[in-house]
């Protein structure tokens, strides 16, 4: 798990530096700085799936070797907030543990310049005991530190994709934008304790209409999502985009092949802001469950409100400086007078009305 990263200069991040926990939520206005945020963590999952810093940033298509990565938005040109030319540059350094062995930590260390190319360093911070031969396998290209930078899934599930036929009978794991949905489905249900915990979740969403989940098959065998209410059936092309994307996100924290990183932007996408909760607590849950770390973004203020006193070292407010474009990020626990505010005043509101902005 990420235990903490350092950014800077890298789009519109000046200096950031973070400690993050098992769920990571960052609020936000539009052009605040949210997504520059995730794509920092996309530069370091390009990265451990084996791309050079710029291939991580403008693309790369699908070869023998490897599938298509899709480049981070603007590519290198627009990588470092002082923009590309000789002398800029950003770095990224990030610390972490992990689950096979807890008693140590490890940090990675990188720098690029897009006109000089790539400086990449790494540290081992753990007991000095270990041996060379330890060290080594730690940072060799399949080192636990790679695959687990590696091992991020980014999930926005995109409603046309989740109504269509799976191209696969099964799948352990569905797409960035929701492909294979219903095959992972059909995985999930094969196993009735697995099937009726992610049922539970569903039947949150629309209490005492959800009866049943499954899947039907195409001409070919191929397999479309759908729910059983009240003895219908009713496949993914009637479904609203709100159940679809509910569904498919339950779904991700089913997955037998889970991954050790999730990034999920703008949650409350196509969700009813009453439902948005259920989110939550179905990333606390299973995120603890599965051992995955999730970081997310959101644009509702209606989420603060149903956060414990514990998220508030993990809920993240990114600021825009109108003047530089420059954003700056600060958990809520350390702006100034926040844990009293919200005695007297809703978070929500403090959100809304640009209170937490001022006093951060």
């Amino acid at each position: 798990m990420i235990t903490r990263i350092v950014i800077e200069n890298f789009k519109s991040l000046r200096k950031v530096d973070l400690a993050l926990g098992r769920v990571n939520l960052f609020i936000g206005t539009n052009a605040s700085g949210k997504s520059n945020f995730l794509d920092a963590l996309r530069v370091l999952q390009g990265m451990g799936n084996g791309f050079t810093v710029k291939e991580t940033l403008n693309g790369k298509p699908r070869s023998a070797t490897n599938e298509v990565w899709d480049g981070i938005r603007g590519g290198s040109a627009y990588a470092c907030l002082a923009g590309a030319d000789e002398t800029a540059k950003f770095v990224i350094e990030v610390h972490g543990q992990m689950e096979e062995a807890p008693s140590y930590d490890w940090k990675l260390w990188l720098s690029f310049s897009p006109m000089k190319g790539t400086v990449r360093g790494e540290q081992h911070t753990g007991p000095l005991s270990l041996s060379t031969q330890e060290r080594t396998r730690l940072y060799s290209p399949d080192s636990p530190i790679m695959r687990l930078l590696a091992n991020t899934q980014r999930i926005a599930p995109e409603p046309r994709t989740l109504r269509s036929y799976s191209q696969s009978d099964q799948a352990q794991r569905m797409g960035d934008h929701g492909e294979n949905f219903a095959a992972l489905v059909s995985v999930i249900c094969q196993d009735p304790g697995t099937k009726d915990a992610y049922l539970s979740w569903l039947r949150q969403l629309r209490p005492e209409e959800i009866h049943d989940v499954g899947t039907l098959s195409g001409a070919l065998g191929e397999p479309m999502f759908l729910l059983r209410e009240n003895g219908r059936e009713y496949p993914a092309p009637v479904l609203s985009d709100g159940t679809l994307r509910f569904a498919a996100l339950a779904a991700a924290f089913f997955q037998p092949d889970m991954p050790d990183l999730v990034m999920i932007e703008e949650i409350e996408n196509g969700i009813h802001a009453s439902r948005v909760q259920l989110l939550l607590d179905l990333f606390r849950s299973q995120a603890e469950f599965a051992k995955t770390q999730v970081v997310a973004t959101t644009h509702s203020p209606a989420v603060l409100d149903w956060l414990r006193e514990d998220d508030y070292r993990t809920t993240f407010l990114r600021i825009r400086d109108e003047e530089t474009g420059e954003s700056r990020i600060c958990c809520l626990a350390d702006i100034p007078h926040f844990l009293d505010a919200i005695k007297k005043t809703p978070a929500s509101e403090l959100f809304a009305e640009g209170w937490l902005e001022t006093a951060a």
